[in-house]
């Protein structure tokens, strides 16, 4: 099994599935230990301690694939923490009054990973010597029965870096005692005896184990949530960002007066602080749930307010700005008429829209705008239409878009894409739909990264909320993080569907924009 299996059955309380993670580690551990104290029995302490702490705190490791990372932070800290406590109290480098030899009833193997006190003495007077860059991997090296590629596998190093700081390590060794290293090294690896130790300290269960055992399941089974679904929250969440930054490019080639320009800055800017904030303060709630297990139903509740909130408040405040902007429009023309003399720059001018001659049923099979509007000028109609808003029998893009297919800052639609977008299927960062998937989203089937409120089911990287069934860290359902909630959302087309989503959405965000975005500099940018 690999990491995540492994972390979820421990979740779960899988004390076996926690023995193979030590078996798997362990050496990997003590050799970093004792290459930061070059004492063998503290080193094995410490590892040990390392393990019991991450049994302790499984749950607050977000991702189990970076599970070898975060044992070796732990680690660390733990080593870091004793040079500390070390410095303050020298007194635990004073040799017992006493030096009692405990007998034990083991076999020969076990026996053999027992260095006597001359043996680690003479070792880590050699090690000492070797910086610290070159003795991790050389300690590391012998423990894992010269094995280049387990070595650079544990540092996240290439092969090649590997040996050239295995031949840097072994030059400053002296060569008179590096036989002896190399034996002494290769007995001290940790074993079974090692690993019986790190169970028999592990308290009887993780806390919060129901907790635990939900976020277990979630791991074993939702791969390909945390990798496409997750994925497409946030490249749906990213089609916002692309969206604004696009959006002050086409505004400034737009403008025509200093004021306008410094509006539209000022515009995308606070837009894009909302955004950046809410979505840090939901994310700041998220973590606040963890961390405050009791009291995760009233943080979620909250994190639920803030984001339905916002859904309702953008687009009313959307709407403000953008007739705020065509009154601007019509006061600086009048203001300062200069300005507008060039005859692109005239009300109704072929350059300022195009409007196909093609029609279906008397309207327009493709209408955009590229100018700036101005105060009481229309909305754009037609079967694909584009500009300020929108409004598309088949597809629309603009600041609000209304069409079967619509990608804009406020979509509405079957389909949309948007910052903050409603539609039967609705992606973006704030969305509602009959399936919204989404940095934040509300929908019968509701998938997201921070926060998914669905009236069937929800799936979330943070607080998951649902009817019916519910996988996340924070969940609340019927059937949450369980093995019925894992069935019912056992999909064997996942990672194809995901991948068309992931397509469809690049698709639907940077083609309309990068088309529109060059036709408006193109017509109406600086000369």
């Amino acid at each position: 099994m690999d990491d995540t299996e492994l972390v979820a059955l421990s979740l779960g309380g899988d004390r076996e599935a926690f023995r193979v993670i030590v078996e798997r580690y362990q050496r990997l551990l003590c050799s970093l230990a004792y290459s930061a104290t070059g004492r063998m029995s503290e080193s094995e302490d410490l590892a040990q301690e390392a393990f019991v702490t991450a049994w302790t705190s499984l749950r607050s490791l977000r991702d189990p694939e970076r599970l070898r990372a975060w044992l070796c932070g732990i680690l660390r800290h733990k080593v870091s923490r004793m040079r500390r406590r070390d410095a303050r109290e020298p007194s635990h480098l004073a040799e017992p009054l006493e030096d009692v030899e405990e007998a034990m009833n083991m076999d020969e193997s076990a026996t053999n990973q027992t260095m006597r006190k001359e043996e680690q003495a003479i070792l880590w007077a050699e090690l000492e010597r070797v910086p610290e860059l070159y003795r991790e991997p050389l300690v590391l090296y012998y423990r894992e029965h010269c094995s280049v590629e387990h070595v650079a596998a544990s540092f996240d190093l290439t092969e090649d870096a590997v040996k050239q700081r295995l031949s840097r390590g072994r030059k400053i060794l002296q060569e008179r005692v590096l036989n002896f290293v190399e034996g002494a090294l290769a007995r001290s690896t940790p074993g079974k005896v090692f690993t019986m130790g790190v169970l028999a300290a592990l308290p009887s269960a993780i806390p919060t184990t129901a907790k635990a055992a939900g976020m277990g399941a979630v791991a074993i089974k939702g791969a390909t949530l945390a990798k496409t679904t997750w994925l497409a929250t946030v490249i749906a969440s990213a089609s916002g960002l692309v969206s604004a930054v696009m959006g002050m490019r086409i505004g400034l080639d737009q403008s025509r007066t200093p004021k306008e320009r410094r509006a539209v800055v000022l515009a995308v800017v606070l837009i894009l602080a909302l955004f950046a904030g809410l979505l840090g303060l939901l994310y700041g709630l998220n973590v606040a749930a963890i961390r405050w297990w009791d009291y995760r139903l009233a943080l979620a509740m909250v994190s639920q307010v803030l984001s339905a909130a916002f859904t309702i408040a953008f687009p009313i405040g959307l709407v403000w700005m953008m007739r705020y902007s065509r009154r601007l429009r019509t006061f600086e023309r009048r203001i300062h008429p200069e300005l507008f003399r060039d005859e692109r720059d005239q009300i109704g001018s072929r350059h300022g829209s195009y409007r196909s001659k093609a029609t279906l049923f008397g309207i327009p099979l493709v209408h955009f705008r590229f100018a700036s509007p101005d105060e009481g000028e229309g909305p754009i109609v037609g079967w694909i239409a584009g500009g300020d808003r929108a409004y598309g029998l088949l597809f629309a893009w603009g600041l609000i878009a209304v069409a079967p297919i619509s990608v804009g800052a406020f979509s509405v639609g079957l389909l949309s894409v948007g910052s903050v977008g409603i539609g039967a299927i609705a992606l973006g960062n704030f969305v509602t739909g009959l399936i919204a998937v989404g940095c934040v989203s509300f929908g019968v089937h509701a998938a997201s990264w921070l926060s998914a409120v669905g009236w069937e089911t929800a799936r979330s990287g943070g607080i998951a909320i649902a009817r019916l069934a519910a996988q996340g860290p924070i969940a609340f359902a019927q059937h949450a993080n369980n093995e019925e909630a894992l069935q019912i959302f056992a999909d064997p087309n996942a990672e194809q569907n995901h991948m068309i989503l992931l397509i469809f959405i690049a698709l639907a965000v940077i083609v309309p924009v990068s088309f529109y975005a060059r036709e408006v500099r193109r017509r109406m940018g600086r000369k």
